[in-house]
């Protein structure tokens, strides 16, 4: 099981970055159908297919290309979908970690119908953002199954003593499950501050919001007096299809500063929350994963100001979204080794 799950995260890994990589090349409707292409199970390549497609299609001529970076995202979702059905039937088989498990399934099969949605709906930005948090989401939960599994035995220690010596203090230990409670507090609410971000990039570049602002930190002159919530939190206006956007660029402007405000947020609060790990953690383990975090901040720092100032390159982008999910997992792996630790002084 502990290798089906590795190959499992790895490939969620990939669908996260093809899914990246199919929308910053505007490929989200490279097959205007779903699950096939131009109704064929691939790409249309002779030139009776190909004939054929565009009568079905007259619309919407085909791009071999963006078609090719559409279905192969779906083929490697496809395979996703079934290592998480595979796990599901094992996890029956053991009687182990079954809820979890389900849930995983229960996701992919919502994560399939986003997916149809986002084609048949033409990109409608709250369905693209909802299917890239899918994605986050299956990612999360697999790693969260995979540590489960594992079950690492924890030896904190305090000060290099073990712990067990300090349940005879009744000064000491308290002392330590309060520090505890209080990182795992700290942890919780960055867990959901970076949600939030990943939430909102995913609503900035739905919206192709991305390369409206050219400067930084600022954004095109006097931003601050043409910034208005209701532009960020409203759903785009109906339109018959989502793509390149339909939003005004003052609407796009207030999305992507937003996105830089929140940016702001996170960055404050990570930095605080490893400050805590670091300062009141003693698990070696947790301390690295800390230090870790650190560095994740400041590369997914780096390449969100590359966004700006290169104006969104392809590989810049991609590696953003890639980052991004990195980070996530990170915190994850905080949460549940500190909470393990947690649980022993308890």
């Amino acid at each position: 099981m502990s290798k089906l799950l590795n190959l499992t995260i790895l490939l969620a890994f990939v669908v996260i970055v093809l899914g990246a990589y199919t929308r910053l090349t505007d490929a989200g409707l490279g097959c205007p159908d779903w699950p096939g292409c131009y109704g064929f199970n691939t790409v249309p390549a002779n030139a009776q297919d190909i004939a054929s497609a565009q009568r079905a299609y007259p619309d919407q001529p085909l791009l071999p290309e963006k078609a090719w970076n559409e279905m192969i995202h779906r083929y490697i979702a496809g395979l996703l979908g079934l290592l998480i059905l595979i796990i599901f039937i094992v996890s029956g088989k053991k009687r182990q970690q079954l809820g979890l498990a389900t849930g995983l399934t229960l996701l992919v099969l919502f994560q399939a119908a986003l997916g149809m949605w986002t084609v048949t709906m033409n990109l409608q930005p709250i369905i693209v953002m909802g299917h890239l948090l899918g994605g986050f989401s299956i990612l999360s939960l697999l790693v969260l199954f995979r540590l489960r599994l594992s079950q690492p035995p924890m030896t904190p220690n305090l000060l290099t003593q073990p712990l067990n010596d300090l349940r005879h203090s009744d000064r000491i230990l308290p002392t330590h499950r309060q520090r505890l409670t209080r990182i795992q507090l700290y942890c919780s609410i960055a867990l959901a501050v970076v949600i939030i971000q990943i939430a909102l990039g995913g609503w900035t570049s739905s919206n192709y919001a991305a390369i409206v602002c050219t400067e930084f930190p600022i954004c095109n002159g006097d931003w601050l007096s043409r910034f208005n919530l209701n532009d960020v939190f409203s759903l785009s206006p109906v339109a018959d299809t989502y793509q390149y956007g339909v939003r005004d660029t003052i609407a796009r402007m207030n999305i992507h500063i937003t996105h830089r405000i929140w940016a702001g947020v996170t960055i404050v609060y990570l930095l605080l929350t490893a400050y805590q790990l670091l300062k009141y953690q003693p698990e070696r383990k947790i301390r690295f994963i800390a230090k870790a975090l650190l560095v994740i901040l400041c590369l997914q720092v780096s390449l969100g100001i590359a966004n700006v100032l290169f104006q969104l390159p392809l590989g810049i982008a991609v590696a953003h979204n890639l980052v991004a999910a990195i980070l996530l997992i990170t915190l994850v792996t905080l949460l549940w080794f500190n909470q393990q630790q947690l649980q022993e002084v308890l």
